[in-house]
């Protein structure tokens, strides 16, 4: 790194752009050296070289020039000018040859481009000594005679000039001379410049200095360069974490430590026809400008091209490793992102959402706590800008809210507490859940807490019960008590018949869900964590395989999940015995169906038209066993059955929605039941 050039010293450069001497020397050197070819060429013509009647003899034009009088002071200048270059450690044309391997003959193509780049003038000259007006360009004879190479090859295809496209050439046909051009990248460098390269506009820019995290392992990153700096081995450091957490951050003060700065490369705006072209141009810009390149986007797991050797120091951002491919020649540093603490996100807040600092406290540390979000995510909300803590909050669970894809579906959460209806204990469990639910955060940053429960940070609740006793609902209080998003996860596209497949799904819905503002809502959950079977076959084998899995994925989740189950029995007690909050949901007693039937007629009439039908409701809830989903079922079919008759809503409408609800289990009111239910409602 100590070769390369800092950026902070390009930027002072650009805003003060001086020439650098080699540049003048440059074009005072070839148009020496072409005066000095045209006068030995015009000597030949003329017959005034004894013995020599071509000129491209090389031994013929050596000893003219030193035999000739008129070629002293030239070449006495053209010593002087290599002599100088030589011997000039600034010397930026010598910088280029020493990164990219340049031969003595590659210099002098380079330097023979240059010359007619920095001084057009040059380009008749260059005309006259190639025989045609039209060729006022370079080329590799023409360098070669200016160079006293004789018929040596300088350029090649697979030469370092070609290879990293510092001088470029085009094929004019059979038998035409191929002009060969500096790359203007390259000569805004040795003019003191450092610009993005053309074709990388819209794919690459400079990283930006931000605040660091004291999690992040800054000190380890940097040591693990200066180390393979000092044993000269490329290094290609792993940055692993979820978009927004501060990979790119990370590798920008990396950076800075070695006087330098990251570029920042979107493999995601690069296609594939593209990427061995822009993935040179990118190493050539970082090696030209002394910046470290920063490979991010999900496109990283392509092919890295080996046409050039790679960067001595090179940053990739990714979630996964296992999908990059190999680099020859590079060592690979994997660096996991730790993600952020709660005093972290607090200090987040404040700096990048400065409108917060006027909220409440309560509602301040309420969005630091419950909402785990990466730097990059607060970043946006600041951007946003919003008007309060409830917007700042939907702001939150929006950042995350698409990472499950179509593995998860979101529900809405309309309840509260006063619609759960419950005994006292369950409830007072369920309120326990939600309040370890919103305090946690603060809980598990406690040294010993994380000591004593290393795999303990997540929270799991398992829910069983008949069908409609409010499973669901109160899934959906809990969420909305907690102002998270709640995803019900789809079992139909986790559960697959081909091996390997299911364990990857759930891998995937927890690893996304684990960085997400959201309660996992797992329905039938009996069909995920079900028993473990004895072994017969080796469908057996890989369902236990699923199973085992997924007994080490709920160990190290660190959200919030809640299973329901119909079937608590099916579950394996391994799952069992890892929950600590095990809930179970009975139907309703006499009292419950009441106070159901009650709130929910309550709401939808309205407290003149229930009055009406309390001695209904009494007699209902008593005599007929249903759970509370089958109430709501039964008032709602209650209701449309009292619209088509044309009359208000009563209690023989509502016996026959009961009669409809209990008809989808086979059961039914015999007409001694619906008489009687009739007379005393």
């Amino acid at each position: 790194m100590s070769s390369a050039i800092p950026i902070d010293r390009v930027r002072a450069e650009q805003a003060r752009p001086p020439e650098h001497p080699v540049l003048a020397r440059v074009v005072e050197l070839v148009r020496l050296r072409a005066a000095r070819r045209l006068d030995w060429e015009q000597a030949v013509r003329a017959g005034q070289v004894e013995g020599h009647s071509r000129a491209d003899d090389l031994a013929g034009e050596l000893e003219y020039y030193e035999s000739n009088s008129n070629c002293a002071a030239a070449n006495q200048r053209i010593s002087e000018l290599e002599q100088q270059r030589i011997g000039d450690e600034s010397d930026p044309l010598l910088h280029i040859a020493k990164i990219f391997s340049l031969s003595v003959g590659e210099l002098d193509l380079l330097i023979t481009c240059l010359a007619v780049a920095l001084e057009p003038e040059l380009g008749p000259l260059y005309a006259r000594l190639q025989g045609s007006p039209e060729r006022c360009y370079a080329t590799e004879t023409l360098t070669a005679r200016l160079f006293g190479w004789g018929r040596q090859t300088l350029w090649h295809q697979g030469g370092q000039l070609a290879t990293w496209g510092l001088v470029r050439c085009v094929d004019r046909g059979p038998g035409q001379p191929m002009p060969l051009t500096v790359d203007p990248m390259v000569r805004a460098r040795l003019q003191g410049q450092l610009r993005l390269d053309a074709e990388l506009i819209g794919v690459a820019e400079l990283g930006a200095a931000q605040p660091q995290l004291e999690s992040w392992p800054l000190s380890h990153v940097s040591q693990r360069i200066e180390t393979a700096l000092e044993q000269r081995r490329s290094i290609r450091v792993v940055l692993i974490g979820p978009p927004g957490c501060g990979r790119r951050s990370l590798a920008s003060a990396a950076a800075e430590q070695f006087r330098a700065s990251a570029l920042l490369i979107d493999t995601d705006e690069i296609d594939d026809a593209a990427w061995p072209e822009l993935y040179v141009r990118a190493c050539r810009m970082c090696m030209l400008g002394g910046l470290i390149p920063v490979w991010y986007g999900s496109r990283v797991s392509r092919r890295w091209p080996r046409s050039v050797d790679p960067v001595h120091v090179q940053f990739v951002a990714c979630e996964d490793p296992s999908e990059l491919s190999r680099q020859v020649g590079v060592v690979d540093e994997h660096v996991v992102i730790p993600s952020s603490t709660l005093d972290e996100r607090r200090e987040l807040w404040r700096r990048l959402v400065p409108a917060s600092v006027t909220w409440p406290e309560r509602e301040r540390e309420s969005l630091a706590s419950r909402h785990r979000l990466a730097v990059g995510d607060i970043a946006e909300i600041g951007r946003r800008m919003p008007a309060d803590p409830s917007e700042a909050a939907l702001m939150a669970r929006e950042q995350t809210r698409g990472r499950l894809g179509e593995l998860g579906r979101l529900l809405d959460c309309p309840f509260d507490w006063t619609d759960l209806v419950l005994p006292a204990q369950v409830r007072e469990t369920l309120e326990d859940f939600a309040f370890e639910a919103a305090e946690r955060a603060s809980f598990w940053e406690q040294p010993a807490a994380r000591r004593l429960f290393p795999r303990g940070t997540g929270l799991v609740a398992l829910l069983t019960g008949p069908p409609g006793t409010g499973k669901t609902m109160a899934a959906q209080v809990v969420a909305a008590e907690l102002q998270l998003d709640l995803f019900r996860i789809n079992l139909a596209t986790v559960i697959s018949k081909y091996i390997g497949e299911t364990a990857k799904n759930l891998d995937m819905i927890f690893s996304r869900a684990g960085r997400m503002n959201a309660v996992l809502l797992f329905d039938e959950a009996d069909a995920l964590f079900s028993k473990r079977t004895e072994v017969k076959d080796s469908h057996d084998r890989h369902a236990n395989t699923d199973t085992n899995y997924l007994l080490q994925l709920l160990e190290d989740y660190q959200g919030i999940a809640l299973l329901a189950s119909n079937k608590k029995n099916n579950i394996d007690p391994a799952f069992i015995r890892r929950i600590r909050y095990v809930l179970s949901f009975r139907r309703p007693d006499a009292a419950q169906r009441r106070a159901i039937w009650r709130k929910v007629l309550g709401e939808l009439l309205g407290a003149d038209l229930l009055r009406p039908l309390e001695p209904a409701i009494a007699v209902l809830a008593d005599a007929v066993e249903i759970s509370g989903a089958q109430i709501k079922n039964a008032v709602l079919a209650a209701l449309f059955i009292a619209r088509r008759a044309r009359k208000s809503l009563a209690a023989e409408h509502l016996v026959a929605g009961i009669d409809r609800e209990l008809g989808k289990e086979g059961r039914s009111l015999s007409e001694r039941e619906r008489e009687r239910l009739r007379h005393h409602a």
